[in-house]
């Protein structure tokens, strides 16, 4: 008997359990046909301007069309809104719209929206269904695409035309710099120079892709800005502290001039692979065209300054002597001067700003470090392979993000070489002072020892 019994439970129960499944699957069917319902509107969305294009503090008027509106899509809509993608480019004042209870296909919806132009960025307006049940749904295909800029200003320009003045200044002392015979000793044995070529053009281009999307995930502007300044080559200012860190000059002249060369190729391949899919992301246009004049501007100023140390000795002997000196200004100028012409940056700063600006040098400096240190290389190389590795160029990186792209990408993306030029100084700064108090410290030890010494009793070898 129990035999018969337990057959029919098993029976009743797997009755049961295809019941709720039947059940379920019922409910799941009319939920998305419910669903189907409200979301299948046939609206036909037509803004007047399509496309708004305003400066900071501003306000513009956006006038809405809604057409096709039937009662039926009227039904289990509570509300609709115009809203921003991103609130902090650009929001809309009394974004609500009310929809008429009657109306029908004969009668659109027209109404006029004020649009506040916030920061600099870019954005959508869309149109956003909220449903009775609370539950919200944004209306496909009725994006309006909002541009915030910044109002020109003269200073604006001159900081451009100052900035491509001194670089072409630079880049002719390189040229007039460049020691064709030292280069081909060091091309006999290249340990150091391929070192740091490989961290210059290697690990520093992933390492700010890398840092770009963990920091930034979704600011693909700032993401373009660090990703910049990771594939520009080592800046000048490596020289002078490799000579206040000890580190070996000749080596550290030799890598920046073979890195500013080979820039002229590595950077456009990284920025055409790697960079254009940051691009894609951003919506924003490769600029090619910019990008082959930015490298053509430099080039033509490097092959001047060749010309004079071929054809004018004296005159290039006076730019090498020029060279560090105008790096530095060069660097200070263009930081101090864009910190002054675009205090609006500071409102972009962020912690992931500062951590992204700190530590983009300071893993370049322990990375480069490690490599020779790995490679067995002297202590006077090994430092400066770590400083021509986390040394950025940042002013090329300014100079081609404000030269190749339109605004306001190129002042958003602007903000990451700035945040990269103040922080790189201040690992080397730290190191410089400990390695004085180190080197301090041992001095007093030594004398110490001497004074010692000189106070105990000599031993009479007679006795």
């Amino acid at each position: 008997m129990a035999c018969p019994l337990l057959k029919l439970l098993v029976l009743v129960g797997i009755l049961v359990l295809q019941v709720i499944y039947n059940c379920k699957a019922t409910l799941i069917v009319d939920e998305k046909d419910e669903q189907r319902k409200v979301s299948e509107v046939m609206w036909e969305i037509t803004y007047d301007p399509p496309k708004l294009d305003m400066n900071m503090s501003t306000v513009l008027n956006v006038s809405l069309r809604i057409d096709h509106i039937t009662k039926e899509d009227l039904n289990d809509i509570r509300m609709v809104q115009l809203k921003s993608e991103r609130d902090h480019v650009a929001w809309v004042e009394n974004g609500t719209i009310l929809l008429r209870s009657a109306a029908d296909s004969s009668v659109p919806y027209n109404g006029t929206f004020g649009v506040v132009g916030n920061f600099l960025g870019q954005t959508n307006l869309f149109v956003e269904l909220v449903r009775k049940n609370g539950t919200t749904e944004r209306v496909p295909s009725s994006n309006l695409p909002v541009i915030v800029k910044r109002q020109p200003r003269v200073i604006d320009h001159v900081f451009t035309g100052s900035v491509i003045l001194l670089m072409s200044i630079l880049y002719i002392n390189f040229g007039a710099a460049l020691d064709i015979v030292a280069l081909k000793q060091i091309a006999r044995r290249p340990v150091g120079p391929v070192i740091g070529f490989m961290c210059q053009f290697i690990f520093m281009p992933l390492l700010s892709y890398g840092l770009g999307h963990l920091l930034f995930p979704d600011n693909y502007e700032l993401q373009l800005g660090l990703f910049f300044t990771g594939v520009s080559p080592a800046g000048g200012a490596s020289n002078i502290w490799t000579v206040a860190l000890g580190g070996n000059l000749t080596l550290s002249v030799a890598m920046t001039t073979i890195s500013t060369l080979a820039a002229f190729g590595m950077m456009p391949l990284w920025i055409f692979t790697l960079g254009r899919r940051i691009f894609e992301r951003a919506k924003l246009g490769v600029p090619y065209s910019r990008f082959a004049y930015s490298a053509i501007g430099l080039v033509v100023p490097i092959s001047a300054g060749l010309l004079i140390q071929r054809y004018c000795p004296r005159f290039a002997r006076v730019l090498v002597r020029i060279l560090k000196p105008m790096s530095v200004i060069l660097i200070l100028f263009i930081v101090i001067f864009a910190i002054i012409t675009n205090l609006y940056l500071f409102e972009l700063f962020s912690w992931q700003i500062i951590v992204a600006g700190l530590g983009l040098p300071l893993l370049g400096y322990c990375f480069g470090f490690l490599a020779s240190h790995l490679m067995r290389l002297p202590l006077a190389d090994a430092l400066a392979i770590s400083v021509e590795t986390g040394i950025q160029n940042t002013g090329i990186a300014i100079f081609l993000l404000r030269f190749a792209l339109e605004q306001p990408a190129a002042d958003l993306t602007t903000v990451m070489p700035v945040s990269t030029a103040i922080m790189t100084p201040l690992p080397l700064m730290l190191l410089m002072v400990g390695l004085r108090l180190h080197a301090r410290s041992n001095q007093r030890n030594e004398g110490s020892l001497i004074a010692k010494d000189d106070t105990n009793p000599s031993i009479n070898p007679s006795m």
